[in-house]
């Protein structure tokens, strides 16, 4: 007779299952919900994911996440000014929308507290599949977020800015967006913070025939916090997304990138930068299924490591059997400027249509020393020449961006960082 043992529970998923339970008469959802809420914290009572799930194996959670802050009411986050100047601000301060913001023409928005009361965001809160710990997660706790929709036909001047904002204790947003047939808008999601907080933020993008976005991911959370998000999206027929983050922050870090063609014609960007420093992890995994024919998509992912920094990016491209004429076409390269950090990489295609285009590559380095020799022979100090370097590896990706504004905005944001990390 073979008997199994059910693993003892660790600190953090007990202290999630208890929080739950004192939690969930303040949260806020009709039945469907709670529903919803009960399924998603059953999922955590069978243990956080560890590295012999395939998907998390590079980042065993239930290993990782030692502790689990508790939830801080008092907590007090200010809404900051925004990433690039002009932007319709939506702040979630710790956890909590406002109700009041400036209206915006042609975008309709809602507190997503009062989808959740009324019951009408439940579909939107199942899993993507059996390994959604993120979801779930965010699933069992989120409260408030915002929901946005973008009309037929709306042109954005200006993007609208998605701050989540957190000071500590845990906190647990989302975002659904929807944009119009051909609409087109800029979105920046930013997420920061302070202190040891422990968050979940999941974003809901749905394309409309022939929509442009351009979504901007900027995460500087500090060097104590925990931070798991998920970005989702569909894209219709003949819509265009490019999709650009930033990690520039954050003790552990868990980007989700879940992303499926569903109308023909459809063209996915996605450019990313990973700005890792000290003793921090950092995890971006990316799934894109081409599911209908004549779709293109094009991945580049530049990192740099420093310190005792620990990265990942996992990025798997399904070709569906119909889809044929796909285009798909993914690069990861990273620069190691530490003996002690880290970068994993594993790219991955499955493919089964048989009229495709579709390639990936990955490649690790360090600063070459010729390229040092030559501006530090034209009386540039080590130290000055390293950063020009290393600043123009990372700048080649957001120099990609059409907006001159969204580029000079990311760019210091970029200075910033290599002046506390340079």
């Amino acid at each position: 007779m073979n008997m199994h043992s059910t693993p003892q529970r660790t600190q953090a998923e007990t202290a999630l299952i208890d929080a739950f339970g004192e939690r969930l008469s303040l949260l806020p959802g009709d039945g469907a919900v709670t529903l919803k809420r009960d399924d998603a914290i059953e999922a955590i009572k069978h243990g956080l994911p560890t590295r012999r799930i395939e998907s998390w194996h590079y980042t065993d959670l239930r290993r990782l996440l030692t502790s689990v802050p508790a939830f801080d009411p008092t907590a007090a986050a200010k809404a900051l000014p925004p990433i690039v100047e002009g932007s319709a601000i939506l702040a979630v301060l710790n956890g909590v929308s406002s109700a009041k913001f400036s209206a915006i023409e042609g975008v309709s928005v809602q507190r997503l507290s009062e989808k959740l009361t009324d019951g009408s965001i439940a579909p939107g809160m199942d899993p993507y599949g059996n390994d959604d710990a993120i979801g779930a997660l965010n699933t069992a706790f989120v409260a408030d977020g915002y929901f946005v929709d973008i009309a037929d036909g709306t042109a954005l001047e200006k993007p609208i800015e998605l701050q989540n904002l957190q000071a500590g204790g845990q906190v647990h947003v989302r975002f659904p967006v929807r944009v119009g047939a051909g609409a087109k808008a800029a979105v920046v999601e930013r997420q920061a913070g302070e202190g040891a907080a422990l968050g979940s933020s999941v974003s809901q993008l749905v394309l409309g025939e022939g929509a442009e976005v351009t979504w901007l991911i900027v995460q500087e959370q500090p060097e104590t916090a925990t931070h798991l998000a998920q970005f989702k999206a569909h894209l219709g027929k003949n819509s265009k997304l490019t999709l650009f983050f930033m990690n520039a922050g954050g003790k552990l870090v868990r980007q989700e990138i879940v992303v499926r063609t569903t109308g023909e014609g459809a063209d996915f960007k996605l450019r990313g930068i990973n700005l890792l420093a000290g003793d921090t992890h950092t995890d971006v995994t990316m799934v894109l299924d081409h599911a209908v024919p004549h779709t293109t998509s094009t991945e580049v992912i530049r990192n740099v490591v420093t310190g005792k920094a620990r990265g990942v990016f996992q990025g798997r491209i399904n070709v569906h059997q119909y889809a044929q004429k796909t285009n798909a076409k993914m690069a990861c390269n990273t620069l190691l400027l530490s003996d002690d950090g880290e970068f994993s990489t594993k790219p991955e295609l499955e493919i089964f249509a048989d009229d495709v285009i579709c390639g990936h590559g990955a490649t690790v380095t360090e600063i070459d020393h010729n390229h040092l020799f030559y501006l530090m022979a034209r009386g540039i100090d080590e130290k000055s020449a390293r950063g020009l370097l290393v600043k123009a590896f990372v700048a080649e990706v957001i120099e990609e961006l059409d907006d001159e504004t969204i580029v000079e905005a990311l760019e210091t944001r970029l200075d910033d960082w290599f002046v506390a990390h340079g």
